[in-house]
């Protein structure tokens, strides 16, 4: 049964302007409303979108810069917002939403356009966002402003299990050893994916206390990195999951290794479960998770815009997650 509204406030929108540390508040409203009601619209009555972790919000906001944006009515409250990411020539939008109150009035193709215009303008070379693949409106919304479907991500889930940890662990590290330590993740990316470029994501991910990002190396040259966040995801919740944010890898053997890692130090966090999600062109990796006893959580469908697309790594995994 969906919800339908009969009754909107105005439609003027002032933006964008850049989004601050101060507007978290805001801009957790506007997420819950905006996704609480495209739940409803599908017929999901009743569930509510919880707020966002702070903490996860100043990680993202920091890793957008100039890309963090948002829209204010005649006073002044946000009733929109998109956050631009950028790694290298890799750039994605999310999350991004607009208030129902003021959904209806060309808004959200004005927040989606501000977007691909940042990240043309700085150089981006692929351009995408992820949506919920049942949700046909979304899916037509965004393929009438250029973008097309194509893979499918899925987030599987791990239990955490006792181990030996023996990747190496970037917090754990001197100075000197970390600029190494991105030098060579940035060098094992672009091998694979020409331009992409994780380097900001593991160095914020480490000023910001979020997590953790580990690192397999075999005579002195990396053969897999992920980057990881452990702090809950949701306002006020206690730590249940840590949460793969990128994961890079020579071979699909490096990739399983590394997923054992990751489990190890998902139970030496207390966290009880390690959540990946997994591109659909990388079956050997996907296959090798279901065998391990992974749980199929969630799926989504990755859209990017025409001229702009993802390339298929000729050799080696780059898992990468278009959301925070």
């Amino acid at each position: 049964m969906a919800f339908a509204r009969t009754w909107r406030h105005a439609s003027a929108a002032e933006g964008p302007a850049r989004v601050m540390e101060a507007d978290i508040p805001a801009l957790n409203t506007v997420f819950s409303e905006a996704f609480t009601d495209r739940y409803r619209r599908d017929g999901l009555i009743g569930v509510r979108v919880p707020h966002l972790n702070p903490a996860v919000w100043r990680f993202a906001i920091a890793d957008a810069e100039g890309g963090a944006m948002c829209w204010r009515n005649s006073r002044g409250s946000i009733i929109a917002f998109n956050i631009a990411h950028r790694s290298g020539v890799e750039g994605w939008m999310g999350p991004l939403a607009v208030h129902p109150d003021h959904q209806g009035h060309g808004i959200g193709k004005s927040v989606v356009l501000a977007g691909v215009e940042w990240l043309k303008e700085r150089g981006a070379r692929v351009i995408g966002l992820e949506t919920m693949p049942r949700t046909m409106d979304n899916v037509g919304f965004y393929s009438a402003l250029g973008f097309t479907p194509g893979r499918l991500t899925v987030t599987l889930t791990l239990e955490g299990v006792r181990g030996r940890q023996h990747a190496i662990l970037y917090s754990a590290l001197d100075d000197t050893a970390k600029s190494e330590i991105l030098e060579k993740s940035a060098d094992l990316t672009d091998a694979f994916a020409a331009g992409y470029d994780y380097r900001r994501e593991i160095s914020l991910t480490g000023a910001h206390g979020l997590g953790e990002t580990l690192v397999l190396e075999s005579g002195g040259q990396i053969r897999a990195f992920a980057i990881c966040h452990s702090v809950p995801l949701v306002q006020g919740r206690i730590r249940e999951e840590v949460r793969v944010l990128k994961l890079v890898a020579r071979t699909a053997a490096d990739a399983d290794e590394l997923i054992t890692q990751l489990c190890i130090y998902t139970r030496n966090t207390t966290a009880k479960r390690m959540a990946v999600r997994v591109q659909s062109e990388y079956d050997e990796v996907y296959r090798g998770l279901i065998q391990r006893g992974a749980r199929v959580r969630w799926t989504d469908l990755r859209m990017s815009l025409s001229g702009f697309g993802e390339g298929t790594p000729e050799s080696g995994i780059v898992l990468s997650n278009w959301e925070i």
